[in-house]
């Protein structure tokens, strides 16, 4: 098995990719690769290894030597499936590595939000405090946690993670059902249809992979049917929200605030609407959620089983 790693570097200098290197026979890394490169760097290679690279129908059905692609990711909107399943190639992904520290953020997100913590440590930086008659300032609306509705879109692995701690703090819990699926009771969590859901939540928290069907699910009118103090949350995929639809929302206060570690377009060269300035109670992070040491040598180690694997049902 030849494998080549077209984005080593998405995973940090921190990792051991040794458990990867033990998988295979050969092991080429490249710390990033550009589109006009692909085609040249997998020439050769039964195996590609990918987190961010696009692997689309040409570049697919132009390699006739490759059988796996592994994406050291859980989406797999980089990866044309359709293509890869026409000729015959394996692709394989990574589930179940990001639990403790993507529910982490979700929950700082919402204290973050709900504590207005930007707003006051910006009023001590800028001298406000200093200049109080009192002792404290009260200027920002503070939301208690603790007996409000967290409502979850997409309960895998992450989604579950994210109840989980949101329990730790007196939240309670419902689940979006997916269409199709009943109004019923879930691991103990009430699940209900998105347009039954929106309108009761507190906080609304997205844990689900972007597909054609989840894009732009929360556009114009599902924002309308929230609560104006509702809190939005999404540390999954940017392609989930009508960003311009939310950023219009906040400023004319028809929602409370909005967490994103994630944006339609990443790195945003091209800019967004979620990146004007004054949009009131917003916190923005650089896809960083998931990044945690601890997650990202899980990837590496989960991948290299996923390889071992391949190799296993090719002999």
């Amino acid at each position: 098995m030849r494998a080549v790693f077209l984005d080593s570097s998405t995973l940090g200098e921190d990792v051991d990719l040794s458990p990867m290197r033990d998988a295979v026979d050969e092991l080429v890394c490249f710390d990033a690769t550009r589109p006009d490169q692909v085609r040249e760097r997998i020439k050769g290679f039964d195996t590609v290894i990918t987190n961010k690279v696009v692997l689309d129908k040409a570049i697919i059905s132009g390699a006739p030597e490759l059988r796996t692609i592994a994406v050291v990711a859980t989406g797999l909107n980089n990866i044309d499936q359709t293509a890869a399943r026409e000729a015959s190639v394996q692709v394989l992904n990574v589930t179940n590595y990001g639990r403790a520290t993507v529910a982490q953020h979700t929950i700082a997100l919402m204290l973050a939000l709900a504590t207005r913590l930007i707003d006051y440590h910006r009023d001590v930086q800028t001298g406000r405090w200093a200049r109080s008659e009192l002792f404290c300032l009260m200027d920002h609306p503070i939301m208690e946690l603790e007996g409000r509705t967290l409502g979850i879109v997409g309960f895998g692995d992450l989604g579950q993670g994210v109840a989980r701690m949101a329990e730790g703090i007196g939240m309670k819990v419902l689940v979006a059902a997916r269409p199709g699926q009943p109004a019923d009771v879930v691991q103990g969590y009430q699940r209900l249809p998105l347009e039954e859901l929106l309108p009761v939540v507190d906080v609304l928290s997205l844990h689900c992979l972007l597909t054609d069907e989840t894009r732009n699910l929360i556009g114009a009118e599902e924002l309308a049917k929230m609560q104006s103090h509702a809190l939005l949350i999404n540390t999954s995929r940017g392609g989930l929200v009508n960003e311009q639809a939310l950023a219009d929302a906040l400023c004319q206060g028809r929602l409370g605030g909005a967490g994103f570690d994630v944006l339609t377009n990443e790195p945003p060269r091209s800019g967004n609407p979620l990146l004007e300035e004054g949009i009131p109670n917003l916190i923005l992070t650089p896809h960083s959620a998931w990044a945690s040491r601890e997650a990202r040598q899980r990837i590496v180690d989960i991948t290299a089983n996923n390889l071992r694997q391949a190799r296993k049902e090719r002999s």
